[in-house]
This record gives structure tokens, C-alpha cells and sequence, in this order.
């Protein structure tokens, strides 16, 4: 028996040991994971966790210098394992960064480094080189971000340093239990605060020559485009030169992101791989056209060449965004392989350049963009390398192959990224296909081409035919954008998934895709099984904010929330959760609640509850005590509670951070979303 359980355990070394020749795309698999188990804990990792993953990454040493081969695959995938782990731990110590405690009111002076605009359209500065009055240097953030409200006399550019008076507070919390997390986004960015003003920016200093010269640089692009075509267009072409999204109302973006084609104002995969095709058939048919040169020069590897500079460029003005530098390592490694004469579009090349990003940057796993890019990449290469098996280019026309390919590419890009953008979107745009059929060979075809032939252009100042070629394309995609956002039903409302499932969706489609034989079928399950807990997924029924001033109780019609106004992030944060496309003020419209402003009645599952806000609010504490089972105080309060109530007041917030509470029984059960202590969560 014994030597039986034996031999079945041998058999999965034995099958990875012969299967060892296409395992390297496995190796970015198992970094990912490592890397997730870094970031799973609820604390920081001990020493015996990293003392751990160093034991893999030893084992692994001595098993390739002494270890019998077969031995190779599985410690070299725990060695993947510990090697992520240590690169997200030594990742979040080199970016750590003053993170501000306590709510700042007061003078704000630094130099401006970015600017964009927030979801309700109003511009936003970020800055770094930062002085706050009356506080420590050694407390003060690296950088902060700032809306501003209001009107201004000055127009603030990349490079200056200005002065303002403004609120600052910490990075936002979860605004629910297992919600996003803004304050890990912005430790990893080095955003040590954010807030607001209405008061006028003051400039302090002009940029200098050499300040920022990138940034002043785009800035300038956008405003010469912008000056020569005003309006959506205009801002539209500036974007996709520049990714600078500050000229592009928030009308725009949302129509883009409702037709599926916010990727096409993005600085990324589509925009980077454009211009690199564009580039590489520019200069390689380009030299075909002069038979001495094409006879004695490697043309294709010096297009490589060419289309590296051209993206490098990109990269560059683009301002060297996460999205845009991720792309750029993809395109960097494929244009790579062209010069050693390997197959571009492989799965060894997709595997490099996703391991290369995860030991870069290993927090852009959790990203959106890092999941999409990925997902679309890989799908498009195993979904065209099985297409290749069973149609053959040759049997399509010349006329049909283009369009058939174009379908095929969007169909494939759309289903395996669709997941991921409605798990961290709640949404889906329906009409997303059309939406790109229409608009993305204008982009390939007419924008991507104009913007590097104007790039050509720009040095000798005859750029502006190129500029007006892309205007008129962009005008159609925009176009296409308001088309299909205003057609009946063009989004769907999707409810979050629980922790599980994109894990076990990427795995199993991972699985899919990379192993060989019939056992790859086994993904399969393990994206039904994904998909099966997403069907399940049960939102709480009631969720208190983390100053206590907004509720949020699910009912019949959807979330009732207990105020029109205030609590913004957390009442858009628990409708999209919940799949809900309704903005705060027709959710606090719904049945839910009553009495006035300063004391909203619900009843959670037949238990009496009260919200109480507003100046005296403390003073009602014990008629609300006496006449309801729970009672949420948007206020500091000392002391027990006035009665038999569950009392949840302002000072119990600041522990738990924002609240879900459940009824089990006749009994409140409460889920705090501030559990445990990371870096990124600001004091313990």
C-alpha cells in the first residue's frame, strides 16, 4: 500500500519533469501567486515568512547543483513562489513614504508634477517637494493630491511651485468590509495625502528650464493641439499623444467607458502595439523599396530597431505612466525576439515580459490594467495560435482575412478581458464588439498612423496635416462613443465578486491556455467554478461609513442610502458593489428610511434603527437608545450607551473603519473593513 501511495505520488514529478520544455511560461504564474500571498495577510508578514521564501529560493540552488532532474519543476516553482513574496516585500520597503495621521487645515506649498481630473470633472494637482506649516518635516508627505474647486486666475503647469491653502487628510479607507483599498494604490505611489481647497493657487516660482521637462513638454503638446482643433476632438487627439486626459470632459470619458473604448484613450497595449506595427512595416517596407539596401541589411531587424525608438518615444510623452511602461516592456521584449530570431508573438515572450513586470512593480498584479493587459494578451496568442491549426490565412480572401481577423481579435480581446473589467468596474459595456468594430481600424488605420507621421513632422513645424487626419478620426470615434452609449441597455450593472473568484478565473484560464494534452480541460472547471461563486456573490444589508454619517440598507428596489448628500466615495463605492447603476440621489430617494435629516429611521430585518447627525446629535442618544435596537452616531461619544442599544458612534469608527452588519437571528453581527495593520494602512 505504502509503496503504491508512493508511486502515485511520483507520477505528477514524474509528468512535469516531461513536460519540462514548455513550463517556462508557469514561471510568471507562480511569481503571481507568491506575490499575492504577500499581499492575502491581514498583518505584515513576519520574519519566518520571509525566512521561508529564502528557504525556497535555497532549496531551489541545491537542488539544480545536486538534485535529480525530475525534482527540477516543483522546487523550482516554490522557488517562483518565495522569489514573488520577496519581491513585493522589498518592493513596499523601497517606496515607503510618510503617510499624514491627521486631518491638516493650512498653507500648502509645492511643485506640481501631475495634473488631471477627478470623477466629477474638477481639475486635480498632484504635488511633491511638499511644506506644510507646523508640521514636522520627518511627517510631512512625499506627495499629495489636491482638487480644486472654484475659479482660478491661474492656469497651473507641470514644474511650478505654487501655494495654496487646502484640506489634507490620509488616503481614503475601504468604504466597505474587503472593498478597494485606495490606500494601498496610493502608498505604492507614494501618495501621502489627499484633499481639497477652494481658495486660489498662488504660483511661487515658474518652472525651470530643466524642471520637469517631460511633463512642460506634454503640457505643450496639448495646448498647441487643443489651440489649433478646440473641442472633444482636439482634447481627444491630445490624449492619445500625450495621455494627458485634463482637456476630455467627464461626459466623454464616461460615453467612452459605456461604449467599451476607454482603451482607446489609454496610453497602452492598443495605442503602443499600433505604433510599433506602424513603425516596423514603415521602415522595413521602406527599405524593400531600394534593392541594394534590402539585399545587404537585416530589414526586418533594423525595423525593430525603429519601432523600439518609436515606442520609447511614445513611452516618453506619455509621461511614462504604469499602463503605458507596462506595454512598453511587452512590445521591448517582443521587438527582442525579433532581433534574436525568435517567434515574436509567443508564449515565452508574453511569460518574460509579465515576469520582468512582476519583480519591476509586483503590486500592478492586483491592478485592473495589469489583469487586462495580460488577460488579452495571452488569450490573443493561444486563441490565433488555435485558430492558425484549423484556418488557413490562405483560404480567406484577401478582402474577407482583414475583417475576419479584426472580428476575431475584438471577440477574443473582449471575452478575456470582460471578467476582469466588470469585476473591477461593475459594469459591462453590451455593445462593446460594435462599439470596437466601428472605431478601432479608424484608430489603426487613420490616428495611430497620422500621430507618428506628425511626430515626423512636428521638428520641420509641418505637422499639421497629419493633426488634422487624426482629428477627423478621432471625431468619428467619439462619434461611434456617444452612438453606442445612448443605445437602450448599453451597460450592464454587475454585482463585485467575492475574493475567490479572479483568482480561480486566472488560474484556470492560465491552465487552459499554457499546459499541453488533455488535462489543460481541467481550467475549465476551475473557471465554472469561479464563475459559479460570482452568481452567489450576497452583498450585506446594511453598511455604515466610516464617519458614521451615511448608511446604506439594502431593499426591494436596490440600497436605500440615509442621505442625499456627503459620503460620496462610499455611497458610489457600495452601489457599483452592489451592481447598481443609481447615483446617491435617487438611492436616497428609495424606501429605507424616515424622519428628518438629523435622525433617519429603517428597520433592519424587523430590528429598530436610527441614524443620528448633525450639532447635537449626542443629545437624542437616549430617546433613539430607548426606542431602537441600533444606533449609529455620527459623532465622538464617551462612555457606555444610554441604554440597551448597540451604540456605534465616531469613536468606535476610527477603530473599525467602515461597517457591515448583518441580522443572524435576532442577533447584530458586525464586519469591520479595518482589520489588522499593513504598511499602507497608516498607524496600527
Amino acid at each position: 500500500m505504502a509503496a503504491f501511495a508512493l508511486r502515485a505520488l511520483w507520477r505528477p514529478v514524474e509528468a512535469l519533469a516531461a513536460a519540462r520544455g514548455f513550463l517556462f511560461p508557469f514561471v510568471p504564474v507562480f511569481l503571481g501567486i507568491g506575490i499575492g500571498l504577500w499581499f492575502a495577510p491581514l498583518s505584515e508578514p513576519g520574519w519566518p515568512a520571509y525566512a521561508a521564501a529564502l528557504s525556497a529560493l535555497a532549496l531551489w540552488a541545491l537542488v539544480r547543483w545536486r538534485g535529480p532532474e525530475a525534482l527540477h519543476p516543483p522546487v523550482a516553482a516554490l522557488a517562483c513562489l518565495g522569489a514573488g513574496f520577496l519581491a513585493a516585500g522589498l518592493r513596499a520597503a523601497l517606496v515607503a513614504a510618510p503617510i499624514l495621521g491627521f486631518h491638516y487645515y493650512g498653507a500648502i506649498e509645492g511643485r506640481v508634477i501631475a495634473i488631471d481630473r477627478s470623477q466629477s470633472d474638477a481639475l486635480r494637482l498632484t504635488l511633491d517637494r511638499i511644506v506644510l506649516e507646523r508640521t514636522d518635516p520627518r511627517r510631512t508627505p512625499e506627495r499629495v493630491r489636491i482638487t480644486i474647486h472654484g475659479e482660478q486666475s491661474m492656469e497651473p503647469a507641470p514644474g511650478m511651485t505654487v501655494a495654496l491653502t487646502g484640506h489634507l487628510d490620509p488616503p481614503l479607507p475601504p468604504a466597505e468590509p474587503g472593498g478597494f483599498d485606495f490606500r494601498r494604490m496610493a502608498y505604492f505611489d507614494r501618495l501621502g495625502a489627499v484633499g481639497y481647497t477652494r481658495t486660489p493657487v498662488v504660483l511661487l516660482e515658474p518652472a525651470h528650464a530643466g524642471d520637469s521637462p517631460v511633463n512642460r513638454l506634454r503640457t505643450a503638446i496639448r495646448e498647441g493641439v487643443q489651440a489649433r482643433f478646440p473641442g472633444e476632438a482636439g482634447a481627444f487627439t491630445a490624449a492619445v499623444l500625450t495621455g494627458d486626459e485634463a482637456g476630455i470632459s467627464a461626459a466623454t470619458l464616461e460615453d467612452l467607458r459605456r461604449s467599451g473604448l476607454a482603451h482607446i484613450l489609454a496610453i497602452s497595449g492598443l495605442n503602443m502595439s499600433l505604433l510599433a506595427g506602424f513603425v516596423f512595416g514603415l521602415v522595413r517596407h521602406g527599405l524593400a523599396l531600394v534593392p541594394p539596401l534590402a539585399l545587404r541589411l537585416p530589414t526586418k531587424k533594423i525595423a525593430a530597431v525603429a519601432a523600439f525608438l518609436g515606442t520609447g518615444f511614445y513611452l516618453l510623452m506619455s509621461g511614462g505612466n504604469v499602463p503605458a511602461l507596462r506595454s512598453f516592456v511587452m512590445i521591448a521584449v517582443m521587438l527582442a525576439a525579433v532581433l534574436a530570431d525568435r517567434r515574436a508573438l509567443s508564449m515565452r515572450s508574453f511569460a518574460l515580459s509579465a515576469i520582468i513586470i512582476l519583480l519591476w512593480q509586483p503590486e500592478t498584479l492586483l491592478e485592473a490594467g495589469f489583469q487586462m493587459s495580460f488577460a488579452a494578451t495571452a488569450a490573443l496568442i493561444w486563441g490565433f495560435n488555435a485558430l492558425r491549426e484549423r484556418v488557413h490565412p490562405k483560404s480567406l480572401s484577401r478582402w474577407v482575412a482583414p475583417f475576419f481577423m479584426l472580428v476575431v481579435a475584438s471577440l477574443i480581446g473582449g471575452l478575456s478581458t470582460g471578467p476582469f473589467a466588470a469585476a473591477h468596474f461593475n459594469r459591462i459595456a453590451v455593445y462593446g464588439l460594435l462599439g470596437n468594430l466601428m472605431a478601432v481600424p479608424v484608430m489603426e488605420l487613420l490616428v495611430m498612423p497620422a500621430a507618428a507621421v506628425a511626430a515626423l513632422l512636428a521638428p520641420l513645424g509641418t505637422a499639421r496635416p497629419p493633426l488634422w487626419v487624426m482629428e477627423q478620426g478621432a471625431r468619428w470615434i467619439l462619434w461611434v462613443a456617444h452612438w453606442v452609449a445612448a443605445l437602450p441597455g448599453a451597460v450592464r450593472a454587475v454585482v463585485s465578486p467575492g475574493p475567490w473568484v479572479l483568482p480561480l478565473l486566472a488560474l484556470g484560464a492560465l491552465w487552459l491556455m499554457l499546459w499541453r494534452g488533455r488535462a489543460r480541460l481541467a481550467g475549465l472547471t476551475g473557471m465554472a467554478m469561479a464563475f459559479l461563486l460570482w452568481s452567489a456573490a450576497e452583498r450585506p444589508p446594511l453598511f455604515v461609513a466610516a464617519d458614521g454619517a451615511l448608511v446604506g440598507l439594502m431593499g426591494r428596489d436596490g440600497r436605500a442610502l440615509s442621505d442625499a448628500r456627503g459620503g460620496g466615495f462610499a455611497a458610489r463605492s457600495w452601489l457599483e458593489n452592489d451592481g447598481d447603476l443609481a447615483d446617491q440621489a435617487a438611492a436616497a430617494a428609495r424606501p429605507g428610511f424616515e424622519g428628518p435629516r438629523e435622525a433617519r429611521r429603517f428597520q433592519l430585518n424587523g430590528l429598530p434603527g436610527v441614524v443620528l447627525k448633525g450639532k447635537g446629535a449626542a443629545e437624542h442618544l437616549p430617546e433613539a437608545c430607548a426606542s431602537a435596537r441600533l444606533v449609529i452616531l455620527a459623532a465622538p461619544y464617551e462612555g457606555p450607551a444610554p441604554g440597551a442599544c448597540l451604540l456605534i458612534d465616531r469613536t468606535s469608527l476610527a477603530r473599525t473603519g467602515a461597517l457591515a452588519i448583518r441580522e443572524e437571528a435576532g442577533d447584530l453581527r458586525l464586519q469591520p473593513a479595518r482589520i489588522g495593520h499593513r504598511l499602507w494602512s497608516g498607524r496600527p
